[in-house]
């Protein structure tokens, strides 16, 4: 189900695009859709990432940790600039539901990226592999030196 039509022209467009490479596993052109103070709100962290860059890191990794990714329903807000994709993927052999919620400005671009993830058991299979691969990067980007992709476990 699409709800593009609901979308304010630019930000449908843009969500076009990211499905066309969510689709193709591509994600190359991402930073084109991104706007410079874009942030990642993630599932597993209590403060976003902020930075286009740092937001491109993030979602090109989980790209990658995705297995079997597809998305199953989309809803537009009223102000036509954001929008919540559900989806279902596995990590290792957790599966696990979740939404995408983001926000576009006027132009199109992404200026918020929130996910939110569940059951349990998926949330921490997810935040164990990203942060193998992405804990450094992100500790550092946030300007800290702490760890902030923890298990929900972990204090």
């Amino acid at each position: 189900m699409s709800l593009n039509a609901q979308l304010q022209p630019a930000a449908a467009t843009s969500l076009e695009r990211w499905h066309q490479f969510v689709a193709a596993k591509d994600l190359s052109a991402l930073p084109e859709l991104l706007h410079p103070q874009a942030v990642f709100r993630s599932p597993m962290a209590h403060t976003p990432y902020p930075g286009a860059q740092v937001v491109n890191l993030i979602l090109n990794t989980v790209l990658k940790v995705f297995e079997d990714f597809a998305y199953h329903r989309e809803l537009a807000t009223a102000d036509g600039l954001s929008v919540v994709l559900e989806f279902s993927a596995k990590v290792g052999e957790r599966e696990l539901k979740g939404i995408d919620m983001i926000r576009f400005d006027d132009s199109g671009r992404i200026v918020e990226f929130e996910v939110m993830v569940r059951p349990m058991s998926g949330l921490q299979a997810l935040g164990a592999e990203m942060a193998q691969r992405l804990a450094p990067f992100l500790a550092a980007a946030k300007g800290g030196g702490a760890l902030y992709l923890r298990t929900p476990t972990s204090r």
